[in-house]
């Protein structure tokens, strides 16, 4: 019953001082409305955008570089799992078996996140077109020291 109390005397005094917060001080000259300026007819403007960087920068080429390395380090890590009796959980295990199927799986992930990135950059998200890239990276070799960190199942 005291807490219940409390919390209105707190909802009820929060009020009180937000209806003072709220009112509106007197206008001044900063504070007058600019007037409303309407381009000519025919003549379009435009915002400049921002000075962007290019898709393949070097920053860009090291993170895609990255992505590609960890890829293969899960490439090989997956197949040490395999070999030492271990099962893949993310795709068949028929699949890692088939090596050169894995490979272009692999290489096909790489060249996804390379086009998402792009997207991200065509559409003005630089920081998402380098996190997709470290992100990828991080969760690439997680999995392939996890790969590596697992016991043997020998049969």
């Amino acid at each position: 019953m005291l807490n219940l109390r409390m919390v209105l005397l707190l909802a009820v005094a929060t009020l009180m001082g937000a209806s003072r917060a709220c009112a509106q001080a007197p206008a001044t000259e900063a504070q007058t409305p600019l007037p409303i300026v309407v381009p000519p007819a025919g003549k379009i403007q435009t915002a400049e955008r921002p000075q962007q960087h290019r898709f393949w920068d070097k920053k860009n080429d090291w993170l895609f570089a990255g992505v590609g390395a960890a890829r293969t380090f899960d490439y090989f890590s997956t197949l040490n799992l395999r070999r030492r009796g271990g099962r893949e959980i993310l795709v068949t295990n028929d699949l890692v078996d088939n090596h050169a199927a894995f490979a272009v799986v692999e290489a096909a992930g790489t060249g996804v996140s390379i086009g998402v990135s792009y997207l991200f950059h065509r559409y003005g998200h630089h920081k998402l077109e380098r996190w997709t890239s470290i992100v990828h990276i991080g969760m690439a070799t997680s999995g392939a020291v996890r790969n590596y960190g697992l016991k043997a199942y020998h049969r």
